[in-house]
């Protein structure tokens, strides 16, 4: 076996082992937005993780894949659809030659887990109020917007990356987009019954479970560590073993972040704010993306503590302009997805820029507003394209057949309307020996949940709206 053949070998397994580490974050967002929802809904927000996953990788691999990274001109690419086994398992061949130390197929998975997150942020923000039919419609339309995007920023063939735009990891093409399409939704499906009073203002509707909003918080900032790290693609972009470097940067952007946001949340709001504190390190996370390759650890203080602030203004401000987004996903991945990617323009490193072959440095190490600009350009052009192309296929969905669910459903919850069954059942369905669901929540037959008997047709009160 050659050198060359064991740096393939070593990068393939790192490669992989980093798309599994993206691929669990899929738990994180389901523990995270089930926990920043309500219970009635709980089942249906978890499971459309998986849902979304499947779809999104039979897609991804039959065009997605080849649109994003296959031959082709500064659009799209426009080779490598329904791969064949040769072209998934060679290394620097076409049409996936982008992929130089790995074979397509570790590609592939690696890209998939991408666009997947980016699938799973849309739905954050429409959560407790869109059709389950709209993710399999809607699903398939964004995985192929979402490719092309790809393609712009991160295929060599692509208009931005020619131009030099720094995303290491996808702030833009993952987060951003995600939450541009996630916005269209929220405008388009309204907000959630109850959520504004008739004089506009706001009306709190908690989370139900706060412990399950930090562990998939917890388990999003671990899956992390291969999102970032593992954009080098192999062990020796940047210098053998520089995703290490990665990975500290990422960790000090994020440990920044949570503090900043419990901090800014308890001068602002009188109180350390928990899920102010995880939007804030989820936001910083967001915005470390793009600049993970590009800075030094100073900057990465300074990114994670603006991504503190954005978690708290940038919630509030969403809210006061009455968009009903439960989970943060405007600011946490939209805004905190701008910051990082400007960020980019502002601290690159010069050494690290030119290690990466990527850009140019940034203004504070007098690299002028070259790459600012190009960045900003990038923000504008995939803001446009992402947004404008979202809006008008949900409008159309929604203009022919509705994407809400009826206020009825709405009400009484998507678990049992959706699905025909519940994510906490022992709060509806009576227990033989138990305490019975006559007290609308009370936890006394949590005990006897597995002796329950098979349920009367279902009869739900309007008056449970857990």
């Amino acid at each position: 076996m050659t050198k060359h053949d064991l740096l393939i070998a070593a990068s393939t397994i790192w490669v992989v082992v980093t798309a599994v580490l993206v691929m669990f974050m899929q738990a994180g967002f389901a523990f995270l937005e089930a926990g920043l929802t309500r219970m009635k809904n709980a089942g249906h927000i978890a499971g459309k993780n998986v849902l979304i996953f499947g779809l999104c990788s039979v897609l991804y691999w039959a065009v997605g894949f080849g649109i994003a990274f296959g031959d082709g001109g500064w659009f799209s690419g426009t080779a490598g659809f329904f791969p064949s086994v040769n072209e998934l398992i060679s290394v620097g061949q076409k049409p996936f030659d982008f992929f130089a130390e790995v074979p397509g197929a570790a590609g592939y998975l690696f890209e998939v887990v991408f666009a997947g997150v980016s699938l799973a942020i849309v739905w954050g923000a429409m959560a407790e109020r869109a059709k389950l039919w709209v993710y399999f419609v809607f699903g398939t339309y964004f995985t192929i917007t979402y490719s092309i995007v790809s393609h712009w920023v991160w295929s060599p063939h692509g208009w931005l990356f020619s131009l030099g735009m720094q995303d290491f990891a996808g702030s833009t093409v993952v987060h951003y987009q995600g939450a541009l399409a996630g916005l269209a939704g929220a405008l388009i499906l309204g907000p959630r019954i109850g959520k504004f009073g008739h004089d506009g203002r706001a009306n709190p509707i908690p989370g139900h479970n706060i412990p399950f909003a930090v562990l998939g918080t917890l388990i999003l900032w671990f899956g992390w560590f291969g999102f970032n790290p593992g954009s080098t693609l192999g062990v020796d972009l940047g210098g053998f073993g520089y995703f290490a470097y990665v990975a500290l940067i990422t960790n000090v952007a994020a440990a920044t972040g949570a503090v900043a946001g419990m901090l800014i949340a308890w001068l602002k709001l009188g109180k350390p704010d928990i899920s102010m504190m995880l939007n804030g390190a989820l936001g910083a996370l967001v915005a470390i993306t793009a600049a993970s390759g590009f800075v030094a650890p100073w900057a990465a203080i300074v990114i994670g503590a603006g991504s503190g602030v954005i978690a708290v203004f940038g919630v509030i401000f969403v809210e006061r302009i009455g968009i009903d987004d439960p989970i943060g996903a405007v600011a946490v991945h939209g805004m905190s997805g701008v910051w990082g990617t400007l960020a980019c323009g502002l601290f690159a490193a010069p050494v690290l820029a030119h290690n990466l072959a990527t850009g140019h440095k940034g203004l504070v190490y007098g690299g002028g507003f070259h790459q600012l600009g190009i960045q900003a350009l990038g923000v504008v052009a995939v803001g446009i394209f992402s947004f404008s192309t979202s809006y008008g296929c949900l409008w159309v969905l929604n203009r022919v057949w509705g994407i809400r669910v009826e206020p009825t459903v709405e009400t009484q919850g998507l678990d049992v309307h959706e699905h025909g069954m519940w994510g906490y059942p022992e709060f509806y369905i009576p227990v033989p020996g138990g305490y019975g669901t006559e007290s609308h929540g009370h936890m006394g037959g949590l005990g006897h949940a597995h002796a329950a008997a098979k349920p009367a047709p279902v009869a739900i009160s309007k008056e449970v709206t857990v």
